[in-house]
């Protein structure tokens, strides 16, 4: 009996947490389970249920005696499947998935467990089953740990954290990779150590290209039955099957892209994240979760070991390590040394392109001019690395360098590309045309001096690559950036172009690398823009020889700036400290904790009224989105422009602030109120 004395429930009951849209549908229903489905519907497995008339996917997360529910209860249509594809420490994750950015836990689901696939579930239970035929279920041998003399012996506490891993604890570290090192190496060597223990790895990298070399150092040490791969260019079958591996054991390494960060393995021991500033880690779709958040939370959650790993750090990490949640991983001053290249600062400037010819036709410094001639007739090839895709993305007067505009529509100016390569016809190649409008520009004059002349205000790599191909007459030019992505290059002389982040391994290493417009990446309007800058920078720079073996790197950005002063001392500790320093003097995460809400001016400045906000919280704005933000789904149908108001409050409020912005979503969505709002709590672009 109920405390008023209404009848409850007493048939088996199974608690259900259906997979609903709307937030104020985030909770649990009971429903009555089947005779037939007394040994099925167990907790974590998938089931169809009817609801508001209309059948739902659900997963168990309670078996029950009976229900408190005073109502009738509605039976489990079926159970789509008897494998608890969502185990409790998973179920675990995506609440705290779910509170960490105020978001609901079916979002969070649709990210964590891929749909279900009958033919790949028949497939690895197939597996499981010849496994356990020939006794190779969890106790088998475990994989000898990593031998002593490993890369990890560079860093002054690298042995013990793989010797913590082969012990089976559970050591935390912020680790800095070396210029030189080889990361998939070592990523394979902590996994390994891992696998020895007789627990198991997740291994988060940013993209494709890095996944492909984590992938097959982890196969080399263990072998392809311990090892599977998690991407998003996989099929929803092979997805499915190899998310599998690692839920059923079959598999104790899974290496993946961002939302691999959720998948289960038996028995975790290590979740580690290579490049975690890398923005391809930021989930784009709701609740907008971070990888390396995930990871840390999964770490705390299940008592697994953590490493988030780059060639430079990020505030967010670097805050980890100063509350004592995590640890350095780094080498020693020497061993920096000996490993990084030769890097120095030269300044763009008109006057010192004018003093070479060639070097004024490539636009760079006549300094990083020789550099490469130096590395070619060494017989290595040369890095550039261009911020920019295309031809000359932006144009100025060549007089007084004012930034040429549209007479139309006020929009930036461009040159479309040679003869016509960027889709212009031949005739109109010549002419600037406006990169927002698309109109050719014949006639243009600067609006400040009267001159028609033009230069370029930033270039792309595909001017550059031409340019290049000049200046070094008789030796290649490879182009990698856009649909044209290069893993990697012969270790011969030859000039690699290519946009940041999609740099190319060079067999050997570069001989040289010239890191162009480095202050188009300095002066991005970005909170995030210095950061981002030294990690593009650190990451070209680490693929050049060192500078014992001749390595030199030239970035044409002004010396006496601090990040580029970071670069040349090669001391991303030290900028990462000054940049959660400085974000803390600023108020902007991760010192504190920030929602975005986006969306038309009077829905937005509506949910924020009705929000209950922790005490404390500052509500900034409205203003206009970032430049290249898109507004949230089904804004577009507003005839007002897209804000964002943001709400800050202290660190310590976080938790109180995501359960406000949910539970406004929550009672918005129960009172079905018109319009689209987007919350975002801690975005990458704040503004």
């Amino acid at each position: 009996m109920t405390a008023d004395g209404r009848p409850v429930a007493t048939l088996p009951v199974a608690r259900v947490l259906p997979l609903l849209q709307p937030a104020h549908l985030d909770r649990e229903f009971d429903y009555l389970v089947p005779e037939k489905m007394a040994e099925t519907a167990r907790p974590g497995v998938r089931v169809r249920i009817r609801f508001a008339g209309r059948l739902v996917d659900g997963f168990v997360t309670e078996r029950l005696a009976a229900s408190d529910h005073t109502g009738t209860l509605a039976p489990l249509e079926r159970v789509i499947s008897d494998l608890e594809v969502l185990p409790a420490d998973q179920r675990r994750l995506v609440d705290a998935v779910a509170h960490r950015y105020g978001g609901t836990r079916a979002e969070v689901l649709r990210l964590a467990v891929p749909p279900r696939h009958a033919r790949a579930e028949d497939s690895v239970r197939t597996r499981l089953a010849e496994a356990t035929e020939q006794d190779i279920p969890e106790d088998e041998a475990p994989a000898p740990a990593p031998a002593p003399g490993t890369g990890w012996d560079r860093y002054v506490h690298g042995a013990a954290f793989l010797a913590a891993l082969a012990d089976g604890r559970a050591p935390r570290a912020v680790w800095q990779a070396l210029p030189g090192e080889d990361p998939a190496a070592r990523l394979a060597d902590a996994a390994a150590a891992c696998v020895a223990a007789g627990r198991s790895a997740v291994l988060i990298v940013p993209d494709a290209r890095v996944l492909a070399r984590v992938e097959a150092a982890c196969t080399a040490l263990l072998g392809t039955d311990k090892v599977t791969a998690l991407a998003a260019e996989l099929g929803p079958s092979a997805r499915y099957r190899r998310w599998l591996l690692g839920l059923t054991g079959l598999a104790r390494v899974v290496v993946g892209t961002r939302a691999a960060v959720f998948a289960p393995v038996v028995a975790p021991g290590l979740i580690a994240v290579w490049d975690d500033g890398d923005d391809n880690l930021a989930e784009p779709r709701a609740p907008y979760p971070h990888a390396r958040e995930v990871a840390v939370l999964r770490a705390h959650h299940s008592g697994a070991g953590l490493l988030l790993a780059g060639h430079t750090r990020t505030a967010e990490a670097q805050q980890l390590v100063e509350h004592g949640w995590a640890h350095d991983l780094l080498a020693d001053r020497a061993t920096v040394r000996a490993a990084a290249p030769h890097i120095r600062a030269a300044g763009d400037s008109e006057p010192a392109l004018e003093r070479d010819p060639l070097a004024r036709a490539a636009r760079i410094p006549a300094v990083a001019f020789a550099a490469a001639r130096k590395a070619l007739a060494a017989g290595a090839p040369v890095l550039v690395q261009v911020p920019r895709a295309g031809y000359l993305p932006v144009i100025a007067c060549a007089g007084c360098k004012e930034p040429a505009r549209c007479r139309r529509c006020a929009g930036p100016l461009g040159l479309p590309g040679p003869a016509g390569g960027d889709g212009a016809a031949p005739e109109e190649a010549a002419y600037p045309t406006c990169r927002w409008c698309g109109k050719t520009e014949r006639t243009h004059r600067c609006e400040r001096c009267g001159s028609r002349a033009v230069r370029a205000s930033v270039v792309g790599a595909g001017r550059t690559a031409e340019e290049l191909g000049r200046a070094f007459a008789g030796t290649p030019v490879v182009y990698s950036g856009g649909d044209h992505v290069r893993a990697e290059v012969p270790g011969e002389p030859a000039v690699v172009v290519s946009t940041v982040g999609a740099e190319p391994l060079a067999a050997g290493g570069y001989g040289a690398a010239l890191l162009l417009d480095g202050w188009m990446l300095l002066t991005r309007p970005d909170l995030r823009a210095t950061e981002q800058a030294l990690r593009r920078w650190a990451s070209a720079a680490a693929l050049v020889r060192s500078a014992d073996d001749g390595g030199e790197v030239v970035i044409t950005a002004e010396p006496g700036a601090p990040t580029v002063q970071a670069l040349i001392r090669w001391d991303p500790v030290g900028h990462a400290r000054a940049e959660l320093a400085g974000r803390g003097e600023v108020g902007f995460p991760p010192a504190v904790h920030i929602a975005a809400v986006d969306g038309a001016a009077s829905v937005i400045a509506d949910f924020v009224e009705m929000l209950e906000m922790p005490e404390g919280t500052e509500v900034l704005g409205p203003v206009p989105l970032p430049p290249g933000e898109r507004g949230p789904a089904g804004s577009g149908e507003s005839d007002e422009p897209i804000d964002r108001i943001l709400l800050r409050v202290p660190r310590t409020a976080g938790r109180a602030l995501a359960e406000a912005v949910h539970s406004g979503l929550a009672r918005r969505s129960a009172k079905r109120v018109p319009g689209t709002v987007r919350v975002q709590i801690d975005p990458l672009r704040v503004g």
